[in-house]
């Protein structure tokens, strides 16, 4: 490794060499503003504000693109960078709507945030910003033109990690834009709705649709009985919003702070992870046994789902027919749980608490219901449950702990797994195994299936028969997986596909700004979870056996399939010829 020594604000430095100036000075504790700029992207130099002098240099350089050489001197704060960076942030406030106290991202903007750091109290420029339609047609994402400052985080998101290229850019000078194709919806181009465009963006351009207002609706009608699930990675993401320690497992906190906003009952989608992993495992064993469509691929992921339908309809019996953890907890909760607690399933509205925006369009879907009565009524996200609880006023991190309630309430470590990539396949097969075997393991954790690697390939042993199986994180993974299916080079049985990078923990509406480093410690504290749990496997839990002995009767029986299975079908893939 060679390394070279540099001086930043003279004070000397070594650093390996082809290290960018705005990592170097990390180093030495110095945050170079920067908005265009995301550690996880390529470099694209777009907004200039991480502009630096160095000696020798007849012009600023940008500290995100340049990289460091033997002897360089570099100074972030002389007058003349400092006075080109208010340049800069006086020139993007004057081209962009100024209605911070209206925002979502108030108190959690970028923008705003260097404003405040470079005591930009007010804009000197008169104010040019083009106004556009809001676009919020769809259940998901929110989209303002006004607030865009051109930065380009969404379409690299959108591009270079999903591979879908709904975001783009057009026009050029003043008109230049971030935009989709012909300024169309979200909904209506090949977008899946993943939201990772939301969770990159540094302003309000791009934002979940919030539907807590919604909730508290529910929550102040006395005729209704609210109940809330809350997926696996929220518990590891959630106390982000408190200044806790990235990755901190707060499930005992954020029970309590649910129970204290007011919901009837506080349960958890581990428990319905768990009967998906019945549902889907057998429904595995089913087609290894009785020659069914191979390779099987999982559901869970909603914007996977849309994406297969739009771009690869004609593979759509590969996936598996069991609904989602969320869809099926709602669907049980407005069935069993309604039977159980003796309350007209009418009466009940089901929230979910989730890390993901797609799921808002999920539970919209028309096939999530059954008997009229749609599976889940409301969905948030871990950053919309993070507003509730500042609202309410509670000092998250001082909360007491608390368990979740029961029927739906207990999950195994194999449901906790589900938040992280490769952690639905090791579910189903820590039950899958010991179904197809009658053996019990010896050894839960599959690492073979662990890791963030785009593609993982693994042949894991059910007794006799080995068993080839593939793990995609990110829609343009998926895409590579696909087309082996296609080219018939695909030898998997089983086949795991999460729309987000890294899975659920880097859901599109998890916290802002949520890095690969940060998923990775999200990913340890889940299997920290796992490890902790006393059930470790879903088919033992003992709160699933009392569904299927008093309710389901076995995975795959009729009435499961009624409940927590269905169907998908083509959609509309955005083409230059369907577009007017």
């Amino acid at each position: 490794m060679e390394m070279v020594h540099i001086t930043i604000n003279n004070m000397p430095l070594e650093v390996e060499k082809g290290t960018r100036i705005i990592d170097a000075a990390k180093k030495v504790s110095i945050d170079i503003p920067h908005l265009c700029y995301f550690p996880d992207q390529a470099v694209k130099a777009h907004c200039r504000m991480c502009v630096v002098e160095v000696v020798g240099s007849r012009k600023l350089l940008a500290a995100c693109s340049t990289l460091v050489w033997e002897g360089m001197e570099i100074h972030t704060d002389t007058q003349k960078v400092r006075d080109t960076q208010v340049g800069i942030l006086q020139m993007i406030l004057a081209n962009h709507d100024q209605d911070c106290l209206a925002c979502p991202r108030n108190q959690n903007c970028e923008l705003q945030s260097l404003c405040s750091r470079f005591n930009i109290l007010s804009p000197k420029l008169p104010n040019v910003a083009a106004r556009h339609p809001i676009q919020d047609s769809n259940p998901s994402l929110i989209r303002d033109h006004a607030k865009c400052i051109r930065c380009g985080r969404c379409v690299k998101a959108c591009t270079e990690s999903q591979g879908i290229s709904a975001l783009t850019y057009a026009n050029r000078s003043d008109q230049f834009m971030v935009t989709t194709a012909y300024h169309m919806p979200f909904e209506e181009t090949d977008c899946v709705l993943c939201g990772q465009c939301s969770t990159v963006c540094p302003v309000g351009s791009i934002v979940e649709k919030d539907d807590t207002q919604k909730v508290w609706d529910a929550l102040h009608n006395p005729k209704k009985h609210v109940i809330v699930q809350v997926a696996p990675s929220v518990r590891v993401a959630l106390g982000d919003g408190f200044g806790m320690a990235k990755a901190s497992i707060v499930t005992g906190k954020m029970v309590s702070a649910l129970r204290i906003i007011g919901f009837d009952k506080v349960f958890d989608t581990n428990f319905s992870a768990d009967v998906t992993i019945m549902e889907e495992g057998h429904e595995l064993l089913d087609r290894i046994k009785n020659g069914g469509k191979l390779p099987m691929i999982t559901s869970c992921s909603p914007g996977w789902i849309t994406y297969i339908e739009k771009h690869h309809s004609d593979l759509l019996d590969h996936l598996s027919t069991a609904k989602s953890p969320q869809q099926i907890f709602g669907a049980l909760s407005k069935s069993y749980y309604s039977q159980a607690a003796g309350i007209d399933p009418k009466d009940i509205v089901t929230v979910s608490v989730m890390p993901c925006v797609a799921k808002k369009y999920e539970a919209a879907r028309p096939e999530m219901e059954a008997d009229g009565v749609r599976d889940v009524d409301i969905v948030i996200t871990t950053r919309e449950l993070t507003k509730m609880i500042k609202y309410v006023g509670l000092d998250f991190p001082n909360l007491p702990e608390s368990s979740f309630d029961s029927p739906l309430g207990l999950g195994s470590g194999a449901g906790a797994i589900f938040g992280a990539t490769g952690g639905v396949m090791e579910a189903a097969l820590r039950t899958v195994a010991e179904a197809y075997t009658g053996q019990t393991l010896e050894k839960l954790e599959f690492e073979a299936v662990r890791g963030n690697e785009g593609v993982k390939e693994a042949t894991i042993a059910l007794g006799d028969t080995p068993v080839k199986v593939a793990i995609a994180h990110g829609l343009k993974n998926a895409e590579t997986v696909l087309q082996m299916i296609k080219d018939g080079t695909a030898d998997y049985t089983f086949i795991e596909v999460m729309a987000c990078p890294g899975g659920c923990i880097g859901g599109g509406g998890q916290p802002v700004n949520t890095t690969f480093d940060i998923k990775k410690m999200r990913q340890d504290s889940l299997y920290d979870i796992d490890g902790s749990m006393v059930y470790r496997k879903s088919h033992e839990n003992p709160e699933v056996i009392t569904l299927y002995q008093d309710y389901l009767g076995a995975p795959l029986s009729e009435k499961a399939h009624h409940l927590l299975h269905t169907h998908y079908h083509k959609q509309k893939k955005t083409t230059w010829e369907n577009v007017e």
